[in-house]
């Protein structure tokens, strides 16, 4: 075998890996390369500094505020990923980690959606992190 043929496929393969972005990748993939080097693969995360999104997720969903927090979030907000690719995401996420934790009436987040909550900066994410588990305690649904 020519020195050609083994080192053109490995070359390819270099490049995919190096591209940086994971346009048209499944949400699965997505989350092993932007979220489970902290939230690690099962989304327990590494509380309290990483919060899990096993407990959490999804209870924001149950309080104002909540659903944009999710993708305000540093991680979320500045993914490299576009809008719709992070909208999928967090709705495999949800589905995923925190199905259990879902409104009744839970709606799937959309492009357009992610988009808006991007263009507002979160300033404080452990603040707004904080104001929220508070509701959830004091009437949004109540802690597990």
């Amino acid at each position: 075998m020519s020195r050609m043929r083994v080192l053109l496929p490995v070359a390819g393969l270099l490049l995919a890996i190096a591209g940086g972005s994971q346009a048209g990748q499944p949400p699965d993939i997505n989350y092993q390369v932007h979220c489970q080097g902290c939230h690690v693969p099962d989304g327990s995360g590494i509380p309290p500094e990483v919060p899990s999104l096993v407990a959490d997720m999804g209870r924001f969903l149950h309080v104002d505020g909540g659903r944009a927090y999710l993708v305000q979030v540093p991680g979320t907000a500045n993914s490299p990923l576009d809008n719709a690719e992070v909208a999928t995401l967090l709705n495999w996420m949800l589905v995923t980690y925190a199905r259990h934790d879902l409104p009744a009436d839970f709606r799937p987040y959309t492009a357009a959606e992610v988009a808006r909550y991007r263009a507002e900066r979160l300033l404080d994410p452990a603040a707004r992190r904080g104001v929220l588990l508070a509701q959830l305690g004091s009437g949004g649904r109540p802690e597990r």
